[in-house]
């Protein structure tokens, strides 16, 4: 597609003589107790109304008003954004814009067929987001024009050579950006072993490469995962993942991507996919990870390690990431995420156990406070220092971790008296299975009930895809529901007690303060309830 294609717009920004189009045209309960006991006053749930307390952006006064600097480091620069219409992005741009209007221009990396699209994408996904009902309140008539005026769609993908990005455009481009921040990524457990490769493991290196042509680079920041040191135990550290130091030296990414080519050729159809399926899922297993998705991560965050050379470089790695707990208002969410698949089958009435642990640490991470965290890390070590810092954003290093049977129970009690559907369903409290094949029978004799059948082979079809669905999702969720490890956050601590007081409040991400009580019953499972009627 020639460049003159791609800008021809009469509402073009421009840039060092570039123009640019900016967008288109009730039974007593063990673990409630301890949650309610922790708890002297219950919590109010908040309102937009207030929410808007931070509105408008902070005046920096007085010494201890900025010990990091968020605020000032923030003011003027300008960012290339990958996964930019997705859930933590999106969220990250929303905080970006809300806290420092000044700032630069927002290069947002957009997956289209071409710059009409990626304009339409914008504008459908981003600018239209309720989830940006704050700016559109602090902004009024002129909402739209400040967007235009600071997101700007490039067409381009992490899976191609130099980002798929047109050569004027990467140019310019590199002319502009002060911060790269990698939010693309595949995020499926079970993904096809080749497109995980390309997208996770060799995505962040390329963005990295493009980061090395740019002019006033001050630092890359790339979001892993918490779960990216694979099959531990006991305490899972802050520290940067390498070849030959904290991972086998028989890793050789060369040749797992040998594998993968010689399986796209040797497969077709659907017993393509399948087999890189099981193929991803059998690297993992044989080099100590869990899937596809947690081992390509890793490679990816080895990678940058490895080629950054004297580039400042920071990994945030995020627990579960899960709706917003207060920023820009508490409870918003993207998708049908992590846990809440289970969540949304239990309060179907399709579940009435799941092969899980109910003792098991559940790390959920709301994902505002990952924004905070990231923002506040960037604005630390953007400063030109050439190392690679880790922070690991989660909740089980302090006091008062969430476990899963926290989490059902919570809803049992919510979806019990505001049901998922209109429909009546006899809710029970969640039941654990200690295998699979329990867990198995348990679902099988359920749905062979529900359609009055007295064999799996008798049932319809669509019961057979639904038996089948459940089962896959309890393989894929196992390590995640017999999770008893915890992580470090030694780093992200000591960043907290780095911020002014002002600053901490502005940007917060105490894990330790969160009220899970409130924030499931009263924050999430709104949240989820609208996403799943209205999503």
């Amino acid at each position: 597609m020639a460049t003159s294609n791609l800008l021809a717009t009469s509402n073009a920004v421009k840039l060092n003589g570039v123009s640019f189009f900016s967008y288109f045209t009730g039974k007593p309960n063990r673990y409630l107790a301890r949650c309610w006991s922790q708890t002297t006053t219950t919590p109010r749930v908040q309102t937009l109304k207030a929410a808007t307390s931070s509105m408008k952006p902070k005046a920096e006064s007085g010494p201890n008003s900025d010990v990091i600097g968020i605020i000032r480091f923030l003011r003027g620069k300008s960012y290339l954004v990958t996964g930019a219409t997705g859930f933590l992005a999106k969220v990250l741009i929303e905080k970006l814009l809300r806290e420092s209007p000044e700032i630069g221009k927002i290069f947002l990396l957009m997956r289209s067929k071409d710059q009409e699209s990626a304009n339409k994408r914008l504008y459908d996904e981003i600018i239209s987001s309720d989830l940006f009902m704050l700016l559109k309140q602090m902004h009024g008539r002129s909402y739209e024009a400040f967007m235009k005026s600071k997101l700007i769609p490039v067409i381009g993908d992490i899976g191609e050579a130099n980002l798929g990005i047109e050569p004027e455009i990467a140019d310019m481009i590199s002319e502009e950006i002060d911060v790269i921040i990698s939010c693309g990524g595949r995020t499926t457990f079970d993904d096809r072993y080749d497109s995980a490769l390309s997208v996770n493991a060799l995505g962040p290196n390329r963005l990295l490469s493009f980061g090395k042509e740019c002019k006033k680079l001050k630092l890359f920041l790339h979001f892993s995962t918490a779960y990216v040191t694979g099959k531990k135990e006991g305490l899972v550290l802050e520290t940067p993942l390498c070849i030959g130091e904290n991972i086998t030296s028989d890793l050789n990414i060369e040749y797992e991507l040998k594998l993968a080519s010689e399986a796209v050729r040797e497969f077709h159809g659907r017993e393509e996919t399948n087999k890189l399926k099981e193929l991803g899922f059998e690297r993992a297993q044989h080099y100590g990870w869990e899937n596809s998705y947690t081992f390509t991560k890793a490679m990816g965050e080895t990678l940058i390690h490895s080629n950054r050379g004297d580039l400042p470089v920071v990994i945030i790695r995020p627990s579960i990431i899960e709706s917003s707990y207060k920023e820009p208002f508490p409870g918003w969410i993207q998708g049908i995420r992590m846990v809440d698949p289970i969540i949304v089958g239990y309060g179907k009435g399709q579940i009435s156990g799941f092969w899980a642990d109910s003792k098991s640490l559940l790390d959920i991470t709301p994902v505002d406070m990952v924004v905070n965290a990231a923002i506040t890390a960037m604005a630390k070590h953007g400063c030109g220092v050439p190392e690679l810092k880790v922070y690991i954003v989660a909740s089980t290093s302090h006091a008062n971790p969430l476990r899963f049977g926290e989490l059902m129970d919570l809803s049992y009690q919510h979806l019990r008296d505001s049901p998922l559907e209109d429909t009546e369903i006899d809710l029970a409290p969640m039941k654990y299975h200690s295998s699979l094949e329990s867990f198995t029978s348990s679902l099988s004799n359920k749905m062979k009930r529900k359609e009055g059948v007295s064999h799996i082979s008798t049932m319809s079809d669509k019961g057979k895809r639904r038996l089948n669905y459940l089962v896959s999702m309890a393989r894929i969720y196992k390590p995640y529901m017999f999770f008893q490890a915890r992580f470090d956050d030694t780093n992200t601590t000591s960043l907290m007690h780095e911020m002014s007081m002002e600053e901490r409040k502005m940007f917060e991400f105490n894990t330790k303060g969160i009220d899970w009580k409130h924030y499931i019953a009263n924050v999430h499972l709104p949240g989820l309830k609208k996403q799943f009627f209205h999503g």
